[in-house]
């Protein structure tokens, strides 16, 4: 896996708004993505002690092609101004796996695509504005062979046991 980027705000290139809310959701399907190797790479065994979160972006924003085609999948998760999504990026930890979410204002759109691990832990902005903001640095792992759909989500709520509290059910911002 790639070294860690630092993030860099221009104020001629506005920053993506994205959200996030954690859960004890798992990944299957997964596409991988092309390895480096390098010291940072992550143990499997650390990865799967660490938690799961939800991480919520427009793909007209920042899509799983974008978050891909960075620099060895490495980009910042920022933009972010809702407090308790601020606050959950201040709680994830090197390793914690995210499922990326593409929300949207059609019901097509509304998915599951791939996973990222969280490459660097909270960090205050560094780009030239002063700083406005934080981000966690955020690597992808893999890309689902098949997205999993909201409505396929909804309709395993009441047959999987745990998913009852899965954020994206409980807190439906789309």
């Amino acid at each position: 896996m790639a070294a860690i980027l630092r993030a860099t705000t221009s104020p001629s290139h506005p920053l993506p708004r994205r959200s996030l809310s954690p859960t004890n959701a798992g990944a299957a399907n997964l596409h991988r993505m092309p390895k480096k190797a390098t010291s940072a790479t992550i143990q499997p065994a650390a990865a799967a002690a660490g938690k799961y979160w939800l991480l919520k972006t427009e793909p007209g924003e920042w899509s799983w092609c974008d978050q891909a085609r960075t620099p060895g999948g490495v980009a910042p998760w920022d933009g972010v101004r809702n407090r308790q999504a601020i606050n959950s990026l201040r709680a994830m930890r090197h390793g914690d796996r995210c499922l990326f979410y593409h929300s949207g204002s059609g019901a097509a759109s509304r998915r599951i695509v791939g996973v990222v691990e969280v490459a660097r832990e909270w960090y205050e902005g560094e780009g030239a504005d002063g700083g406005s903001g934080g981000a966690v640095d955020v690597r992808a792992v893999g890309e689902f062979q098949r997205p999993v759909a909201l409505g396929d989500i909804k309709k395993a709520a009441g047959e999987v046991e745990g998913m009852g509290g899965f954020a994206l059910l409980r807190q439906p911002r789309r």
